[in-house]
């Protein structure tokens, strides 16, 4: 791996005979640590993703019960991957586990699908998200959208500004990161205000006979919309060991942020329908921009501008975890060197972002927002589920291991059963989509025993890697020695 120092990462490196010793610094406390999670997790699901949850409940009722229970099985899986990230403390959230506990094959395909498949796609949806939004006030009717290419060219341009910031500056980054959360939370706050005083003025009647029409023939699209809405419960994982205390608060942490945006979304949602019926939720493209010009009147453009500047947030987020992901991947010689190190001036991940920067503008110029979360929730589900069930086995087999948070065992078979679950349905729902992802992940086969796996690694591979290393290595060490000049 690369001598390089990772700004963002606050390393301090330590040169050893044939490489270097990289440690990340414990900078993050148990408040940074809920506002990472909080502002990654709220990001264009709750307002995309309610019209995904009717389609496939059918009903306002069970609308509304599928979103706590999207809850409680968030926080279900968030209790476990507690006792995981403090069993292994390492970076890199369900790739170190998975590593740990099945071996380097299983976590390089995790890598290797979450690379091609589940992070340009998250990106790709908030970007679309935040195309239609900004595009709701000029088409308000519904039976008239927009262009097909409107939105993604929108969304395009979020990603490629978003890229650019995240390679120019670190801290320009981070600003961005703090001040859109505030922004998320005042727009879901709006909404909720708004519905309390709609309920209060009476406005009811879309919560009578709340059952009626409940089916369960879209219920594996209607989960994975609403578990999209909460995914980046396990964000805090992926970036553990810059955790302050993590036994202490990771798990903290975790229950702190899952409880509380499951009671902000559910009681976002009870107020989406005291000004919508399903019908027009259904028809819409933007429900909170519905919603707002329904019950704020004149402040209804107070929402797309709130929702535009969440989704900048939420994109901007996951790529900061995203240079974590290659940086931990790169550290154990599943990614080439090059993908863990930052621009020796700008010092910023430049090929991590550039590489997803790529693959999520191409991932925008899908057809259906929905196929998009579909391909997400199959890798988190199925990589979330075989951590949890990794982690069974490991009590079983290393009862002394050292644990120092333990989840109640039952909750442990609970989720595993869940997750079995929701990839099941799901591939009955949307079989397509599953043989896509599934046949993604394979694919991932024959590139590990060719050119991950260390007995098989060509030797023209090694030869322009160690180059390339060298001459980083060289540039940095000239750099370093003008500036202490």
């Amino acid at each position: 791996m690369g001598t390089i120092q990772r700004d963002q990462l606050s390393v301090d490196s330590r040169a050893s005979s044939d490489s270097s010793r990289v440690e990340l610094k414990r900078t993050i406390s148990l408040f940074s640590g809920v506002a990472i999670n909080i502002g990654i997790i709220i990001g264009s699901g709750i307002f995309v993703s309610p019209k995904g949850v009717l389609r496939g409940a059918g009903s306002v009722g069970l609308t509304l019960v599928l979103w706590v229970v999207c809850g409680v099985f968030s926080l279900l899986g968030a209790l476990c991957y507690a006792e995981l990230g403090t069993t292994w403390p390492s970076s890199g959230g369900a790739y170190a586990y998975l590593k740990a506990i099945y071996g380097d094959l299983v976590a390089f395909l995790l890598m290797w699908i979450s690379i091609l498949m589940a992070q340009p796609s998250a990106f790709a949806v908030v970007a679309l998200t935040f195309g239609n939004y900004c595009l709701q006030p000029l088409y308000p009717d519904p039976s008239c959208p927009p262009p097909q290419i409107a939105p993604q060219l929108l969304g395009t341009l979020i990603i490629l500004l978003l890229g650019i910031t995240n390679v120019l500056s670190t801290r320009l980054s981070i600003f961005v990161q703090n001040f859109f959360v505030v922004c998320k939370v005042v727009a879901l706050l709006i909404i909720i205000v708004a519905g309390i005083v709609q309920l209060f003025q009476g406005e009811t009647q879309n919560f009578e006979n709340a059952f009626e029409g409940s089916t369960f023939s879209g219920l594996g699209n209607a989960l994975y919309s609403g578990l999209f809405s909460y995914a980046g419960w396990y964000s805090l994982n992926i970036v553990a060991e810059e955790l302050k205390d993590p036994n202490k608060n990771l798990p903290r942490a975790i229950f702190i942020t899952v409880f509380s945006v499951t009671i902000i979304y559910t009681l976002a949602n009870v107020a989406y329908f005291t000004a919508m019926t399903p019908r027009e939720m259904l028809a819409s493209n933007a429900v909170a921009v519905t919603f707002g010009s329904k019950v704020l009147g004149g402040f209804a453009l107070i929402m797309p501008i709130a929702v535009a500047l969440s989704t900048f947030g939420s994109v901007n987020g996951n790529m900061l975890t995203c240079s974590r992901i290659f940086y931990v991947g790169a550290r154990e010689h599943h990614l080439p060197s090059l993908l863990s190190m930052i621009h020796i001036k700008l010092l910023t991940p430049l090929p991590s972002v550039i590489i997803t920067t790529i693959l999520a503008v191409i991932y925008t110029f899908s057809n259906d927002i929905y196929t998009l979360i579909n391909y997400f929730n199959f890798v988190t589900w199925t990589s979330s589920g075989a951590a949890v069930a990794g982690m069974i086995w490991v009590r079983y087999k290393e009862p002394d291991k050292p644990r120092p948070f333990k989840v109640n065992i039952i909750i442990a078979i609970l989720f595993v059963l869940a997750s079995i679950f929701l990839v099941v349905i799901g591939t009955i729902d949307s079989p397509i989509d599953t043989a896509i992802g599934v046949g993604i992940t394979l694919t991932g086969i024959p590139v590990y025993f060719l050119l991950v796996y260390p007995k098989r690694l060509p030797r023209w591979l090694t030869k322009i890697e160690g180059a390339v290393t060298s001459r980083l290595q060289m540039l940095m060490m000239v750099v370093k020695e003008e500036k202490e000049h």
